[in-house]
């Protein structure tokens, strides 16, 4: 692996990862990791070793899915994240050769990240957590607007969205948010009066990314 052509970004769910990804991805003509990108793996997984991944994968009844307690949801969740780290390790080993810069939207924890990346490529987006919560069916993505229209259908929608709001409560909670904040890496918080140009830029210097030469 190469890390000098690796740049992390880590966070919050609704910080603007996924669009800084897209943004230094075209600016600097780099490769883009969105998120999500390891599921790219996820048909040839063996579930005895990546048993969080295949739940869904596998699952039969997407019903079951909305229907676990929120402890169970969470506990689940961080089992993604631990695999998910597996398998962008092995993705990243490869593309970090191709002599491009790498955008990484990534489930990499801060202490692997802290082992592996080089210095100011690391960058933390947050937002706060009830946004995290409140917009999370307001994503026009399919997955959750299925989910939606799941817990709409359930004999009590009111009481299955609850729970389920109750699960991303855990895993978007104020303690998530903080272990983040005092990581030890560059933070930029969420500014809906912030320009997309100039968080881009912003990333950029915390990257120590030159402007393109076109932009000179």
């Amino acid at each position: 692996m190469n890390p000098d052509n690796l740049y992390f970004i880590n966070g919050t769910a609704y910080a603007g990862k996924s669009t800084l990804v897209d943004g230094l991805t075209e600016r600097y003509g780099g490769i883009a990791c969105r998120e999500n990108y390891h599921d790219q793996l996820l048909d040839k997984l063996d579930s005895r070793e990546f048993p969080a991944l295949t739940y869904t994968r596998d699952l039969q009844d997407w019903r079951d899915f909305i229907r676990r307690s929120p402890e169970a949801y969470e506990r689940w969740y961080r089992d993604v994240s631990r695999e998910c780290e597996v398998l962008e390790l092995r993705i990243l080993d490869g593309l970090s050769e191709k002599g491009k810069p790498v955008f990484v939207d990534t489930n990499i924890s801060p202490e692997t990240l802290r082992r592996i990346a080089r210095e100011h490529h690391v960058l933390i987006m947050l937002t706060d957590p009830e946004i995290s919560v409140t917009r999370f069916f307001q994503r026009p993505d399919r997955e959750k607007q299925f989910l939606y229209r799941l817990l709409m259908e359930e004999p009590e929608p009111e009481k299955a969205m609850e729970n389920y709001r109750q699960g991303l409560m855990r895993i978007n909670s104020r303690e998530q948010y903080d272990m983040f904040l005092h990581s030890g890496f560059p933070v930029l918080l969420r500014d809906d009066h912030r320009s997309r140009t100039e968080t881009l830029r912003l990333a950029a210097e915390i990257f120590g990314l030159e402007a393109p030469a076109s932009s000179l």
